[in-house]
């Protein structure tokens, strides 16, 4: 037998339990530390009020965010029927205790209590017990108040009876942990978004949203008569319907599947998909179900009424889905989700039972309104066609050598390494800029990459357009990647992709225009997490000797407060302004410099707003400039 060496032995194993287990490896539990991670805490606690509410317990949540000196605060109260209180002999603790400080327990693993639930693992509340400075939790229960806090997962009281009431319900207060989180902020917008939505998928729910921070004091209520025909409606309310609000709820197989479908004039799909009120970000089995049902019974239907034989292109699913906006949402026991995220449904007979009820609705609905029914089939056919003409000037492209070509543009200076984990490229406005970045620049890791003016706006040009501008080939070819269908990230040549413009009107439309075009044709760098914003200063300021560089009005009132009176202030309108050497220390050099990582937080809201901001209707973006012109802090005419 081996003896057991100094290095590796049984003393080495350690064991680690409950909240110090969570709080030492939480990204297994949340994700990430981030400010993903931070709200991650809030929807759990949420999806537990959602839950009482789906099982007929709870009218109303309020969900309220507070903040004192180190962040932010966040309480969620319900009228439920209240956690549990009651001694679990086996523990000798009280059965909130219990919930509160140990894993994979709870009274979602059989079906007895929640017919359907979002939380599964009986982890949600441990997780958010030990990753917070302090948790407090109140119920009303049994005619009397029960009140119990803990710390960093532990108990720090008792559970005390604190009064008496005949209401029922849970008051959870807590403060996410810095000394695990690297933010201390909910995302208040994400944070909505996520309440809007659920008050959608449970109608008569009423949620109240309070938000005192930052010294000032909103409150809104969400609540939806109509479910997910609301939904459609609120994400439509941008678009031109070309059919109405299709809906349907049926029981199979143990699950209720519900889905509301309109067509409208965008070119997108905006399918949302939900299992057990949890949005499913990365789809999963119920969505390929759906999608196979939408594209057989529209293909079904076409060719039974012939209304493709003159045609000689061949209509795709993904033909079938333009303008599409679906939602569909499973109610179902024990869900398969990857992960304690919830990202993607894994269940297998999920797809058969909902491809069959949606088939069978979707090829009822066709045949029954033939007038929506041609207005869907012609929207398909002429997104086919759309599909077809950009496919020819693709390949017409490739012919001419465009994309494909080892030789990269000619107003690209590549840098010298050739590995693209190191790699960055700055795209630069204007011609001055691009010569002041060029000398100043790391040649060895950093490409730069001038623009010429603007480019294309592609949320309103037609893919012949996009293809032929000369702008968005120079980017195409630069980046390695191709584009649409023969987008391959891992042709990408840079790890880092840089928007570097002026800090002004005309900087910020050309790096909106830029996102637009990788949102639209590029998407996966952007989740990828390859696009970048670079931040010049603003301005330079210099008190005897010293020269300072300031990124924001508050760091020019900071550096005001510490010098007292300045020797010189300038204010800078361009990266033209700037000669090699200030433009490396300030803006380029990766020691000194501000990046902003661009991210697509929420796919709707992006959405959204790309289409708001970038699209052809003129009303929806002076609404929108209106109501967040008070938002604007820095503008130059």
């Amino acid at each position: 037998m081996e003896t057991e060496t100094d290095e590796y032995n049984a003393s080495k194993i350690i064991v680690l339990e409950g909240a110090q287990g969570i709080r030492k490896r939480p990204s297994m539990y949340i994700g990430s530390t981030g400010a993903s991670g931070v709200i991650h805490l809030l929807y759990e606690i949420i999806d537990n009020a959602v839950d009482e509410a789906a099982a007929g317990f709870c009218k109303t949540i309020k969900v309220s965010l507070f903040q004192d000196a180190d962040g932010d605060i966040a309480e969620v109260s319900d009228d439920g029927r209240g956690i549990p209180v009651g001694m679990m002999d086996k523990y000798q603790k009280s059965a909130l205790e219990v919930i509160m400080t140990t894993l994979h327990k709870g009274a979602k693993f059989n079906n007895d209590v929640y017919k359907v639930s979002g939380g599964l693992h009986g982890v949600g509340l441990t997780v958010v017990n030990a990753l917070s400075k302090y948790t407090e939790v109140t119920v009303r229960k049994h005619g009397h108040v029960y009140k119990q806090s803990f710390s960093k997962g532990l108990p720090s009281s008792g559970l005390e009876i604190v009064g008496d009431s005949q209401e029922t319900g849970t008051t959870i207060r807590f403060k996410p942990d810095n000394e695990i989180f690297s933010v201390s902020t909910f995302d208040s917008t994400l944070l909505k978004d996520r309440i809007r939505y659920t008050s959608f998928l449970n109608p008569g729910l009423k949620i109240i949203f309070v938000d005192d921070r930052f010294g000032a004091h909103e409150e809104e209520t969400f609540e939806s008569a109509n479910g997910i025909r609301d939904f459609i409606k609120f994400i439509n309310k941008e678009a031109t319907p070309i059919t109405e609000v299709m809906h349907s709820k049926k029981q199979a197989d143990n699950m209720m599947i519900e889905f509301a479908i309109q067509y409208t004039d965008s070119y997108e799909e905006k399918t949302e998909a939900f299992v057990n009120n949890i949005k499913t970000w990365e789809g999963g089995t119920h969505l390929t179900g759906f999608h196979a049902a939408v594209t057989r019974a529209i293909l079904n239907y076409i060719d039974k009424n012939k209304m493709n034989s003159k045609s000689q292109v061949r209509i795709t699913g993904e033909d079938t889905r333009e303008g599409l906006t679906a939602v569909l949402s499973i109610l179902m026991q024990n869900p398969e989700f990857e992960g304690q995220t919830k990202g993607k449904l894994g269940n297998v007979y999920v797809k058969s039972a909902v491809e069959g009820i949606v088939y069978s609705f979707l090829s009822r609905y066709l045949e029954e309104h033939p007038q929506e029914s041609r207005s869907i089939v012609e929207k398909i056919m002429s997104a086919a066609n759309a599909r077809e003409s950009a496919k020819k000037a693709r390949e017409m492209a490739r012919k001419k050598s465009i994309f494909d070509s080892a030789v990269l543009p000619g107003k690209l200076a590549d840098c010298i390494i050739d590995d693209p984990e190191k790699a960055e490229l700055f795209i630069v406005e204007g011609q001055s800029a691009g010569g002041s970045s060029k000398q100043g620049r790391d040649k060895n890791t950093q490409a730069i990459l001038p623009l010429r003016g603007k480019i294309l706006n592609v949320e309103k040009a037609s893919l012949e357009k996009i293809f032929d501008n000369a702008e968005i080939k120079t980017l195409i070819t630069a980046f390695g990647t191709g584009i649409n269908e023969s987008f391959n990230i891992e042709g990408l040549r840079y790890n880092k992709i840089i928007i570097m413009t002026d800090a002004d009107v005309d900087g910020s439309h050309i790096r909106t225009l830029l996102l637009t075009f990788f949102y639209r044709y590029m998407k996966k760098i952007i989740e990828n997490g390859n696009v970048y914003a670079a931040m010049p200063p603003l301005y330079k300021i210099t008190k005897g000797k010293s020269t300072y560089y300031c990124y924001s009005d508050e760091d020019l009132e900071l550096k005001r407060a510490e010098l007292g009176e300045l020797d010189s202030l300038q204010r800078y309108k361009g990266l033209g302004e700037m000669n090699e050497t200030q433009l490396w220390e300030t803006t380029m050099n990766p020691e000194n410099r501000r990046l902003k990582k661009i991210t697509i937080s929420d796919s709707q809201r992006a959405e959204e707003l790309f289409k708001i901001l970038m699209g052809i209707e003129v009303l929806p973006r002076r609404k929108f400039l209106h109501e967040h012109a008070e938002q604007v802090k820095s503008l130059d005419i």
